[in-house]
């Protein structure tokens, strides 16, 4: 089949919907990881991904998802960051496309940049994001700034 846009195959962020901010950094922590936190979320840098940790409510309704605490949604979304708002509108309209539901329209964000969010066929939620503030390594992997610079 024949798609309007290809969506490379990696993944940027994995963001986890926590009950408590404080407490999971402090497990993480323990675990001998090192945080950076910025506006209500702990960003660790984990290989060529991002962990992020953000308060479950939050991260569903950014997701643009009302279902929180009746199983409709896994407090995990997916990040695929690209390089362009364009790209972000190109992968929205091919998942649309593909099947999935669009949960958030692309739109400019509260961080600067813009993004979207789809639900693939299971209702596991991807965010489709153009971040300028985050690059990329060669192999396409993301580098997560120095946010204490900011």
């Amino acid at each position: 089949m024949n798609y309007p846009s290809a969506m490379e195959q990696r993944v940027s962020l994995i963001t986890l919907g926590v009950a408590d901010v404080a407490r999971a950094r402090a497990f993480y922590e323990r675990l001998g990881w090192q945080g950076q936190e910025v506006e209500q979320t702990v960003f660790f840098q984990a290989g060529g991904v991002v962990l992020v940790l953000w308060g479950r409510d939050k991260l569903a309704l950014d997701c643009g998802i009302r279902e929180v605490g009746t199983g409709g949604f896994s407090g995990v979304a997916l990040a695929h960051n690209v390089r362009s708002e364009a790209e972000v509108d190109d992968l929205i309209a091919a998942a649309l496309h593909a099947g999935a539901t669009v949960t958030r329209s692309a739109a400019r964000t509260f961080y600067g940049g813009y993004a979207g969010v789809f639900t693939d066929l299971d209702g596991h939620a991807w965010e489709i994001a153009h971040n300028p503030g985050f690059s990329f390594a060669e192999d396409g992997s993301i580098i997560l700034p120095d946010f204490s610079n900011g």
